[in-house]
């Protein structure tokens, strides 16, 4: 799959072949235990190990502002995205959107049932190797139409496993041949106020080294579910 990102205000294509969604990466366990606890709020039933690496279709990616899912009963988290693609890692900002009344069934299929909307801008993964723990997940929610926007999820990429970890656990630079790409989403923060969904949601990736930020805004059109 064929998507266009921006580094550095320059167009870059990558054919996208393999997408990993990585979860439960809290580092703390304290952390780790929330993040379960509050699914188990919700019906979904704690991971086998930590942490586990979900394959979903690289076409559930997408750069659109509108999603669609079925029924009321999904959210999205904020997540640091990595490509990979010819030895080159870069990272971006992702929301792995899932359908938490299908979680509750099974979290490897309500990865697969919901696009994964990401930022258009990217920054080569070198340039902020050496500071990535300092740089700050934000994201918002607006619950109902004509809502403000509502702090969601807030704290630094050093929350989570090490990056590193994650691309050796994964396999993430090998799992592409040669001319295509791999990606991965990279596991999320603790909710403010308990997992929930919302009609829009927003998201920033920043960069308080180099003064830059990644953002990213999409809306949940909720489909009817026909029984």
């Amino acid at each position: 799959m064929q998507m266009k990102f921006s580094l550095s205000g320059k167009e870059i294509a990558f054919d996208i072949s393999h997408c990993t969604v990585a979860g439960w990466t809290g580092r703390d366990a304290k952390a780790i235990q929330h993040h379960i606890d509050e699914l188990a709020a919700i019906g979904v039933k704690p991971p086998s190990s930590v942490p586990l690496y979900y394959r979903t279709a690289s076409g559930m990616v997408t750069q659109q502002d509108v999603i669609e899912v079925v029924g009321k009963g999904t959210s999205g988290e904020i997540e640091p995205f990595l490509i990979a693609s010819d030895g080159v890692l870069y990272i971006g900002l992702a929301s792995d959107h899932t359908d938490r009344e299908l979680e509750a069934h099974s979290v490897a299929l309500s990865k697969q049932i919901c696009e994964k909307p990401v930022a258009r801008d990217i920054w080569r993964f070198d340039e902020v190797a050496d500071h990535i723990e300092q740089i700050e997940m934000r994201s918002w929610i607006s619950e109902k139409d004509g809502d403000e926007w509502v702090l969601y999820q807030e704290g630094t990429i050093a929350s989570i496993r090490p990056l590193t970890d994650l691309i050796d656990g994964s396999g993430l630079m090998s799992s592409a041949p040669a001319g295509k790409a791999s990606v991965m989403l990279c596991g999320t923060l603790g909710a403010k106020g308990g997992v929930r969904p919302a009609k829009r949601f927003k998201m920033a990736l920043h960069d308080p080294v180099l003064g830059r930020t990644i953002e990213h805004s999409y809306a949940i059109n909720e489909l009817p579910e026909i029984a």
